[in-house]
């Protein structure tokens, strides 16, 4: 799959899901109650033990897409990659990280709070950067943003919630990155209600993308 269409099926799904867990079982088991759910892009933390074998798991199912998230470096990166990973996702941006995803055509999502941040981003090949943490802005933060950066995608994550996931995509947000709001369940084996959060969040996106 070629860089611009992973691009396009992330902008077109315009939510993923950021999959934690204390064990391998836990992963898996959240992200599958989510995909039951019906979503179709996970990002698989590298807080997660045996992360990339949760990655390699997802990597050739045709029901989602899989990406890995806290990617700190490139060394991950590639480890990511390898296994299976469509995109990488990371809390803060690292210029190696950036040209070893473009070096293998995987789209590279990193963290920016700041303008300088968001432009080295852009010089260094990314297309969509990532606004964390979201709760520290509001969602009039990506029209400030792009005033000066017009070009520039975002993607907002922390501190989306159903009250205000409308609100982020309405204000401009290419797409939105949910985490703990729909997977907390998870932790205590409450696979059930992961897959009926993951179900409204989908039902509200499509609401305001129709």
């Amino acid at each position: 799959m070629r860089k611009y269409e992973i691009y396009k099926e992330l902008i077109d799904q315009k939510l993923t899901v950021v999959i934690r867990g204390d064990s391998y079982e836990e992963a898996v088991h959240t992200a599958e109650a989510c995909v039951r759910g019906g979503i179709q892009s996970l990002e698989i933390t590298f807080t997660i033990p045996q992360a990339d074998e949760v990655i390699r798991h997802f990597a050739d199912r045709d029901d989602v897409l899989v990406g890995a998230g806290s990617v700190l470096d490139a060394e991950t990166a590639k480890l990511a990659i390898h296994a299976g990973a469509r995109f990488v996702v990371g809390p803060n941006f690292n210029k190696e990280t950036s040209i070893l995803c473009n070096r293998y055509q995987i789209p590279y999502i990193p963290g920016c709070m700041t303008v300088n941040e968001t432009v080295a981003a852009l010089e260094s090949g990314a297309s969509i950067v990532k606004l964390f943490p979201g709760q520290a802005f509001s969602p009039s933060h990506i029209k400030a943003v792009k005033g000066p950066i017009p070009q520039v995608e975002v993607m907002p994550t922390g501190g989306v919630s159903l009250d205000n996931v409308q609100e982020w995509l309405k204000a401009g947000a290419i797409m939105v990155g949910i985490g703990g709001d729909i997977t907390k369940p998870g932790s205590i084996g409450d696979y059930e209600a992961v897959k009926e959060r993951a179900k409204a969040y989908v039902q509200a996106v499509k609401e305001c993308v129709v």
